[in-house]
């Protein structure tokens, strides 16, 4: 099985497509990566908002613990910092819900600027490259298998007809020839029919 062409030209060819089709994938990977970076970016006032909360919490736990120990009216006075600690851990929690939030809208927004111009690329290019090779594996049995030579030169027949003008054409045309066994035009055509695919006779 072969993946390239055998004629330079066509080689050529299909190289630089296959270096066009990674490079775009790679570059749509790049900026997918770039617009999630950019998203993550509005997650910073969530953090804060948890540090800050986190920061509130703490100091109102410790303000409340240090005020239970106020004799007689100690418990009193803890209560309202409880209160207010549980105020401030919620608001954490509102911190951290925002930075989910913006977490999952960056990863799907990435995952959309891969999959979608990756799939473009992939079902523009891949079916091509693949539909080259299976052809250019049915052309290489063709060329070694007895009587494959016929077939060859009846598919360079039924091809775009510009690559035949420079054939001589012996008395009655080549599809004459080519139907009477001409041993010589048979071999020609089917090189035609090889070269045309970018295999070597």
């Amino acid at each position: 099985m072969l993946l390239y062409a055998q004629t330079p030209a066509r080689r050529n060819r299909q190289i630089l497509a296959d270096l066009i089709a990674l490079l775009l994938i790679a570059a749509a990977v790049r900026f997918a990566l770039a617009v999630h970076d950019a998203i993550m970016m509005l997650a910073e006032p969530g953090r804060k908002v948890e540090n800050s909360g986190d920061s509130l919490a703490a100091a109102l736990d410790d303000a409340g613990e240090t005020a239970s120990r106020v004799p007689l009216v100690g418990d009193l006075l803890k209560t309202p910092f409880r209160s207010a600690a549980d105020a401030g851990s919620g608001l954490a929690d509102a911190g951290q819900s925002l930075q989910d939030i913006v977490g999952q809208v960056a990863f799907l927004a990435a995952l959309g600027l891969i999959v979608v111009p990756v799939a473009v690329v992939l079902l523009i290019w891949l079916p091509l490259r693949l539909r080259w090779i299976r052809r250019s594996a049915t052309l290489l049995r063709l060329r070694d298998a007895p009587g494959g030579a016929d077939l060859l030169a009846l598919r360079a027949l039924t091809g775009p007809p510009g690559e035949l003008a420079g054939v001589p054409a012996p008395p009655g045309g080549l599809a004459d020839a080519w139907r009477r066994g001409d041993q010589q035009v048979i071999s020609t055509l089917s090189e035609i029919a090889l070269r045309r695919a970018g295999l070597r006779p």
